[in-house]
C-alpha cells in the first residue's frame, strides 16, 4: 500500500504576522514529500511513526463532527495493521512536515471531503482551513491550518487576512536568473511551540505590538504585493528592511550562530535572511539578486535554492 505524495511548503512570507493579520504567501515546495504507507518489514522509524497515528486517530475522534466526519474506523483497522507516515520532510524545520501528514489523512479518511477538482471558492478554502486548524493543533498546540492548506492543494497560497485566502499564481521561474531564493541549514531541529510562547509574551509589550504593526508587518505586506507583481527591485529594499527589523526585534528566534551572517547580508547587501516558519533552528530563508555572491559570502553553510528569478 502505498498513499499520494503530499509536498512539503515554504511561507516565502508572513512568519508570526500572520498571527496578527498581516499578508503572507505560501508555496508547495516539491522537493520534500511524504506518503501513508504499509510494509511487512517496518524500520523503527515507521514504528515510531505508526505509534504517532495511533495517538494522533484518537485524538480525530474528538473533533466537532460538525465540521468534519472521518472513518475512524478504517483509520484505525490500517493504523492497527501497521500504516505510518513515509517522509522525507525534515521536521522541526519549518517546511511542514504536520502539514503534510495531516493533508494525507483528510485526504484517504474524510468523509464529504472537499477536493482540488471542484470550484475553491473563499467559503470552501476557509473550511479547508479551519478543519486542518483544528486537526494540526495535535501536533503544535496552535496552528493556523495553513501548511496543510497548502500541501493539500498543492498550489502557492496568498494570505490576505485571516478571514480572507486565496490561491494565487506566482511570476514563473527563470531558469537562468541570477536572483534567488534560497534555504540555508542551521543544523539545529527547532521546536515551534517555545517560539510561539516566546512571541506571545513579547506581545503583551506595547513597544513590541507598534514595531509589529508599523514595520513588521508594513514590509511584510509589501514584500507579498512585490513579488506576486514580480517587482524584483522593489522586493529587496522591502526584504532588506524586513531582514533588519526580524534581526533587531526576534532575536530568539535566530540560532545564535547566524546573528553575524546575518547582519554580514545587511552590510554587503549580498543576500538578506529571513525566519522561515517560526524559527529557532531549522531552515533560514534567503533572498538574493546574485545568487554566484551569495554562495561566495555564504561558503561553509548548507544551500539550497528554491526559487529563480
Amino acid at each position: 500500500m502505498k498513499g499520494p505524495l503530499f509536498y512539503s511548503k515554504i511561507l516565502l512570507f508572513g512568519e508570526y504576522g500572520i498571527i496578527k493579520d498581516s499578508k503572507g504567501l505560501s508555496i508547495p515546495y516539491n522537493f520534500y514529500n511524504g506518503a501513508l504507507k504499509r510494509d511487512e518489514n517496518p524500520t523503527e522509524e515507521a514504528k515510531e511513526s505508526n505509534e504517532s497515528l495511533k495517538r494522533f486517530a484518537t485524538y480525530l475522534k474528538g473533533l466537532d463532527k460538525d465540521l468534519v466526519i472521518f472513518n475512524i474506523n478504517k483509520l484505525q483497522d490500517d493504523v492497527d495493521s501497521g500504516m505510518y507516515f513515509d517522509s522525507s520532510i525534515p521536521q522541526g524545520y519549518g517546511v511542514g512536515s504536520s502539514g503534510a501528514l495531516v493533508a494525507a489523512i483528510y485526504d484517504k479518511y474524510a468523509s464529504d471531503k472537499i477536493t482540488v477538482l471542484e470550484n475553491l471558492t473563499r467559503e470552501k478554502l476557509l473550511k479547508l482551513k479551519t478543519i486542518f486548524s483544528e486537526m494540526e493543533s495535535f501536533f503544535h498546540g496552535k496552528s493556523s491550518g495553513l501548511d496543510p492548506l497548502n500541501s493539500y492543494l498543492s498550489l502557492p497560497i496568498l494570505i490576505n487576512s485571516k478571514d480572507n485566502i486565496e490561491a494565487t499564481g506566482i511570476p514563473s521561474q527563470k531558469a537562468e536568473g541570477k536572483g534567488a531564493v534560497f534555504l540555508l541549514d542551521s543544523g539545529i531541529v527547532g521546536e515551534t511551540a517555545p517560539m510561539v510562547s516566546i512571541f506571545m509574551e513579547n506581545m503583551k509589550n506595547e513597544g513590541f505590538r507598534s514595531m509589529l504593526k508599523d514595520q513588521f508587518i508594513k514590509h511584510t505586506d509589501a514584500c507579498v504585493d512585490d513579488f506576486l507583481k514580480g517587482d524584483m527591485k522593489s522586493l529587496f529594499k522591502n526584504t532588506k528592511q524586513l531582514s533588519k527589523v526580524v534581526l533587531n526585534n526576534f532575536k530568539p528566534m535566530i540560532p545564535v550562530q547566524f546573528h553575524e551572517l546575518w547582519k554580514k547580508g545587511l552590510d554587503t547587501n549580498d543576500y538578506y535572511l529571513k525566519l522561515c516558519g517560526s524559527g529557532g533552528g531549522g531552515y533560514i530563508l534567503g533572498f538574493t539578486e546574485n545568487i554566484d555572491k551569495a554562495r561566495e559570502a555564504l561558503i561553509g553553510q548548507k544551500l539550497e535554492v528554491v526559487y529563480n528569478f
